[in-house]
């Protein structure tokens, strides 16, 4: 039995002290530009304002969208116990606010968690790629006798925004969803609480990986 725990300890201290660095280099990624579409993860909002973990993600993609002015932002986050408004929609209106073209703008106001965020964002994104789709009509009374080929679209290009301890499981819970090429993007978290927040996050990723989330 004492075998038994100590072994037992030593592979939890393993895998605990593998997650976070595993944390740690997602949360030290460098992101990527020209990205098709990036979601923005939500977080919990004040009365009609943003929190201040908030704040750092939106400012951060404020920072990427206007570097970035073809791509296009996806805000997800819907309404949680106690918020008057949706994550997105406030979101949305400090974006706006603070300059962002509403065009480079999406919102997802359903989800209330990781993975809803990226399984609702996924079906925002596919709609807006329909929309986009044209259908190409031939001319009355013309023959095409020209042969031609049918290239592939350019391979879709996602970016997940989310603090930096947050980045590892949020872009493989995307890789789980079925986007190919995620690229995450990191903002800043609370400096002092951060070795905390990646010890807890460790324990979320192994529940989303026991539940098959990610």
């Amino acid at each position: 039995v004492p075998v038994s725990v100590v072994t037992t300890c030593i592979a939890g201290v393993a895998v605990l002290g593998i997650l976070c660095i595993l944390v740690f280099l997602g949360a030290a990624t460098p992101g990527k530009a020209n990205l098709d579409y990036v979601i923005v993860l939500g977080a919990r909002v004040k009365e009609h304002t943003v929190s201040n973990s908030l704040k750092k993600r939106l400012d951060r993609a404020i920072v990427y969208a206007e570097e970035n002015p073809n791509t296009i932002l996806v805000l997800s986050g819907g309404k949680g116990p106690g918020e008057s408004d949706s994550e997105a929609q406030v979101m949305y209106d400090y974006l706006v606010y603070n300059g962002v073209s509403p065009r480079q703008l999406l919102m997802e106001s359903d989800s209330t968690s990781t993975v809803e965020n990226i399984a609702y964002s996924k079906i925002v994104i596919e709609q807006d790629r329909m929309k986009d789709k044209k259908e190409i009509i031939p001319m009355p009374g013309k023959t095409v006798s020209v042969p031609y080929a049918i290239a592939p679209d350019k391979p879709l290009e996602i970016g997940v925004l989310t603090s930096n301890f947050h980045i590892y499981r949020a872009r493989l819970t995307a890789e789980k969803w079925g986007f190919d090429n995620v690229y995450g993007i990191s903002a800043e978290s609370d400096p002092v609480l951060f070795i905390h927040l990646c010890v807890r996050e460790c324990a979320s990723i192994l529940k989303d990986r026991l539940m098959g989330n990610m």
